[in-house]
């Protein structure tokens, strides 16, 4: 995953699991995935190395992708709105609805 894909992700799957994080690594990451801050950045505003910074991210990377595998919130949300998607461009009829819900049940 590179670039724009992954840092997509990582704000996506850090809405979702943010309150699970310490507060300095919500700080670190809404420094650097959020507000664009580089790494020599954050480490200036907080008096630590560019590597310790950089070891932080990579080992919040790590928890949010491990809350994640565990807690499909983002894959879960991702499916419901393909199905909402999907179900907009057809006609509203008794059974696409019926198929509809069918579907969001299956998921929880």
């Amino acid at each position: 995953m590179m670039g724009l894909e992954k840092t997509t992700r990582m704000n996506y799957l850090f809405d979702f699991y943010q309150e699970l994080l310490t507060p300095k690594q919500r700080s670190y990451m809404m420094l650097y995935y959020l507000d664009d801050h580089s790494l020599g950045e954050i480490a200036e505003e907080y008096d630590i190395t560019r590597q310790a910074v950089y070891d932080n991210i990579r080992r919040t990377e790590a928890m949010l992708e491990e809350y994640e595998r565990k807690l499909q919130l983002f894959e879960k949300f991702q499916k419901r709105q393909q199905l909402v998607s999907s179900f907009e461009k057809q006609p509203f009829t008794e059974e696409r609805i019926q198929q509809f819900l069918g579907e969001l049940k299956e998921w929880d």
